[in-house]
């Protein structure tokens, strides 16, 4: 029960209206199996209707919107995108560049980290510990390209101490995300 909350300091609600609420607070911030369900179907296919989503789970569509509309506004689903063949737009060639900047502070990292992620051959950049300061995932159409990417455009930046470019053979992305089992987030 809700401390502070009970049914004599709410006499016009509903029963039904109250344990909604109390459901709705304690799903706040943890995600039962219908969550992680309905997530697990979006993820596989974000274009499919609430009916379809519902007649899937076995529940009510309006579960189904409620729940997905909760999950958005909780910021666990952040968006739905469309996923493309990289080789499809002349990009096949992948690779992770890590770059070592100096001097080492926090404006000079997040001008790097912004302006690298500005660059249209650019799918993520990752501000790392360790011996690098940055790391960037790009596509681009060939290896020869990419030579000319390093050497031209990154290598010659002042700021930029070491470059170090690593090929992508296969990149495999899990179709889904989810929370990890309990006792496994400590």
């Amino acid at each position: 029960m809700l401390s502070g909350f009970t049914s004599a300091r709410l006499p016009e609600c509903s029963a039904s209206w109250v344990f909604r609420f109390m459901a709705a607070a304690q799903r706040e911030d943890t995600m039962d199996a219908v969550d992680q369900a309905i997530l697990r179907r979006l993820q596989r296919d974000g274009r499919q209707t609430n009916r379809e989503l519902a007649e899937a789970l076995g529940i009510a569509p309006s579960t189904a919107l409620e729940r997905t509309r909760a999950l958005r506004a909780r910021g666990v689903i952040t968006g739905f995108h469309a996923a493309v063949d990289l080789a499809a737009l002349g990009r096949g060639v992948q690779a992770l560049i890590s770059i070592r900047i100096r001097p080492q502070s926090r404006e000079a990292i997040e001008t790097v980290r912004d302006s690298m992620a500005k660059l249209p051959e650019t799918l993520g950049v990752f501000v790392v510990t360790g011996n690098e300061d940055v790391l960037v995932h790009v596509a681009v159409p060939s290896t020869q390209y990419l030579r000319d990417f390093v050497l031209d455009r990154l290598a010659r930046r002042k700021e930029f101490v070491d470059v170090r470019t690593t090929v992508v053979f296969d990149y495999v992305q899990p179709v889904e995300q989810s929370e990890l089992p309990d006792g496994m987030t400590r």
